[in-house]
C-alpha cells in the first residue's frame, strides 16, 4: 500500500491518507474516558520504599510473606544500621515507611516534622543473645575471663550495640573487655562475623538465632534499656494510604504472634517500660 501511494500525485496521496486515517482517529474519540486515561496513565507505579533497621530486615520479608494481596504490591526494602537511615531521612531520601531498631530517631524524626501525624507506633521490643558458631554457650560466666575478639554492632549508631554495651557495663565486664571489641557497623555484619567464625563469641540480635535457627543465650532484659522498635510513616511520602496499610499490617495480632515465635517480645503497656527502665537507672 505504501509503494503504491507513492506513485501518486501529492494531492491525490494526501486525500487518500486522510480517508485512511479518519477511521483511526473516530474510534480513538469513541473510546471511553476511562480507558484513555489507563493508556495515558500506563506508567508504573513507584514502589513503597521501606527503610528497615538491620536486625528486622529478615524477619519483616517473613511478615510480609502473609500480606494479603502482596502480588498486588510492589515493596522495595532497604535494610541499614538505625543511625544511618536516620541521617538519610534528615536529608531528604525518599523513603515511605521507616522501622527503626530503638524509638529515639522515631521521635526526632517526629519532633522535625518530618513523619505523618500519628504514625509512630512501637512495633516489637528486641532482645540480645550471647553467640558462638562453634561452642554452645550456657552461661555469661564465659565472659568472665574471655581473652579473644568479641563482636557487637556499634553503640554509637545500632541500638543493639548499645543495648550490648550496657549489658556489659551491668555485668561489670565493659572495661575489661572494651579493648577487645569488633564492633560491626550494624547488628547484621556482627551476625555475620561471628557467623563466618571471623570471630569466635559475638552479642546478637535474638531474632537472627531464631530466624536461622541457632541457639544461643539470652541476655536478661533487666540488664539493658528496653529496645522499643518503633515506625513512623515519612511526610513526604507520596503513598501515605499503602504505607498506612502496612503498619497496621505489622502491628496487627496475627503479625505479633508471629514477631514472639521469632525472637521479639511484644509491644508493652507504658507502665512496664516505665518499671523496665527505673529498674535499669
Amino acid at each position: 500500500m505504501a509503494n503504491l501511494l507513492f506513485h501518486l500525485p501529492a494531492k491525490l496521496r494526501a486525500k487518500l491518507r486522510a480517508k485512511l486515517l479518519r477511521p483511526l482517529w473516530l474510534m480513538l474519540l469513541l473510546l471511553p474516558t476511562s480507558q484513555l486515561s489507563a493508556v495515558e496513565q500506563s506508567s508504573p507505579s513507584k514502589p513503597l520504599r521501606i527503610a528497615v533497621a538491620a536486625n528486622f530486615a529478615a524477619t519483616l520479608k517473613i511478615l510480609l510473606a502473609d500480606l494479603p494481596n502482596k502480588e498486588q504490591i510492589e515493596l522495595q526494602i532497604i535494610g541499614a544500621a538505625t543511625g544511618t537511615i536516620y541521617q538519610q531521612i534528615m536529608h531528604g531520601a525518599p523513603f515511605d515507611l521507616f522501622l527503626s531498631a530503638d524509638a529515639t530517631r522515631p521521635e526526632l524524626l517526629e519532633q522535625a516534622g518530618l513523619i505523618v501525624a500519628d504514625s509512630r507506633k512501637t512495633y516489637a521490643y528486641g532482645q540480645i543473645a550471647l553467640w558462638s558458631a562453634t561452642k554452645n554457650i550456657t552461661s555469661l560466666n564465659v565472659l568472665n575471663d574471655y581473652t579473644q575478639r568479641l563482636a557487637i554492632a556499634n553503640p554509637e549508631t545500632a541500638p543493639y550495640g548499645k543495648a550490648a554495651q550496657q549489658a556489659l557495663a551491668h555485668l561489670s565486664l565493659w572495661q575489661q573487655l572494651k579493648n577487645q571489641l569488633i564492633t560491626g557497623i550494624n547488628i547484621s555484619q556482627t551476625f555475620q562475623q561471628v557467623r563466618s567464625q571471623a570471630v569466635p563469641l559475638g552479642i546478637v540480635a535474638y531474632s537472627q538465632l531464631k530466624v536461622h535457627q541457632y541457639q544461643g543465650l539470652v541476655i536478661p532484659a533487666e540488664y539493658y534499656q528496653p529496645i522499643a522498635q518503633q515506625l513512623v510513616i515519612i511526610k513526604s511520602s507520596q503513598q501515605v494510604q499503602l504505607a498506612k496499610q502496612i503498619s497496621a499490617f505489622i502491628l496487627q495480632t496475627s503479625s505479633q504472634e508471629k514477631l514472639q515465635q521469632l525472637g521479639y517480645l511484644a509491644p508493652a503497656s507504658p507502665a512496664t517500660i516505665s518499671q523496665a527502665k527505673a529498674e535499669n537507672d
